[in-house]
């Protein structure tokens, strides 16, 4: 079962993601919180596989709370997906580089949420479709020349797919390869390049001027 705690502070949406969540056989709510100091705390001692964190909460705001528990220098970070109304790009960038492994928006539907939930357990991240590309395309400014890099060219034509949105069944057959070796090369990626995640994967792509 894939334990999820639910952090926001409005009950009516805590309830019905909890409603959507516990109808499925292999998803089970183990915490609610309705702010955010409640929410690490209860991260901290439920160890959830998956966090759903607002961004707007009384006393501790989504951002840091995903800080606290899955950003960096954590230890056994947690897996946090930030669910919420706002889509500003300060929030979604502050988000993925303090630890979140998916950004949703709340009006994305059930099944998205069931996707990135799902997705968040087992290793990989999700950003809401409708604002994936507007987010990636602000982070362009170049970081390291593309000679410097210490992956390979097959690693950078797949790190280009990623940021571009696709899934690795695509890549796979996009580059004719199997979907076990995509997941190979995103780990030898992500270990070379110091990145935990998909979506940080995707921002380095961006960021480091490899997608126009």
């Amino acid at each position: 079962m894939i334990k999820v705690l639910i952090a926001d502070d409005q009950q009516m949406v805590r309830t019905g993601f909890a409603m959507i969540l516990n109808a499925q056989p292999d998803m089970e709510v183990i915490g609610e919180a309705a702010d955010g100091v409640e929410a690490v705390e209860l991260a901290r001692r439920l160890k959830p596989d998956v966090c759903l964190f607002d961004i707007r909460m009384p006393r501790l705001d989504g951002l840091e709370a995903t800080r606290l528990v899955a950003g960096p220098g954590v230890v056994s970070p947690l897996r946090v997906i930030i669910v919420t109304t706002f889509d500003h790009d300060e929030y979604v960038y502050g988000a993925l580089r303090g630890g979140a492994c998916g950004f949703l928006l709340k009006d994305g539907g059930p099944t998205l949420l069931i996707e990135a939930v799902r997705a968040a357990a087992a290793g990989d991240a999700m950003i809401s479709p409708a604002i994936t590309v507007r987010l990636l395309e602000q982070l362009t400014t170049p970081r390291k020349p593309i000679g410097d890099l210490p992956i390979t060219e097959r690693e950078l034509d797949l790190v280009r797919l990623v940021a571009r949105g696709r899934t690795n069944t695509e890549i796979a057959a996009q580059l004719h390869i199997t979907i076990s070796t995509v997941k190979t090369h995103l780990g030898s990626i992500q270990r070379k390049l110091g990145l935990r995640n998909r979506v940080e994967t995707a921002a380095w792509a961006w960021e480091s001027g490899l997608v126009d």
